[in-house]
């Protein structure tokens, strides 16, 4: 039996239609592609074509659903500098972070902190809750540190020149 090769587009380089279709599509991802295609004056099909090329180099990985937590009870997010005991313990400590579904961001960092990890809570209560029986738990974390933020200010995907 032979083993299929995924397909990959390692020549291809993005041109100025591509960073169009992105720049479209990081302000709206629910914009049909027949509505890119009208407005950039070139047919559905080429839309079609260009997301699959992107996909297959790995610049679209997905396209993702925004909710506001606040509306659906999450008041508190915090930002926590996590400092581990040995930097050997990094995956084991991530793998067991991955479990805690409050911790929405997580990041190996240089620096004082190992990692830095944000995380959304419903209240101080449930922070505390999640610092000092989840993560704090974790054999590999020696001490966090945390932030909560008081308010975002600019939330926005990487420009597309």
């Amino acid at each position: 039996m032979k083993t299929r090769t995924p397909k990959t587009a390692p020549d291809y380089q993005l041109d100025k239609l591509d960073r169009q279709i992105l720049r479209i599509l990081v302000r709206d991802a629910t914009i049909p592609y027949t509505d890119i295609a009208k407005e950039l004056v070139v047919s559905g099909g080429t839309i079609h074509v260009r997301m699959k090329k992107l996909r297959e180099m790995g610049v679209v990985t997905g396209s993702h659903l925004s909710v506001n937590p606040a509306k659906l009870g999450y008041d508190i997010t915090a930002f926590i500098g996590i400092y581990l005991d040995k930097g050997s313990e990094y995956h084991d400590a991530v793998a067991r972070m991955k479990k805690i579904p409050e911790l929405v961001e997580l990041h190996y960092t240089t620096g004082s902190y190992s990692m830095f990890a944000k995380i959304i809570c419903k209240s101080t209560e449930h922070l505390r809750q999640v610092l000092n029986e989840k993560i704090q738990t974790i054999r590999s974390v020696e001490r966090t540190e945390t932030f909560i933020s008081l308010e975002e200010s600019i939330r926005r995907q990487v420009s597309i020149d």
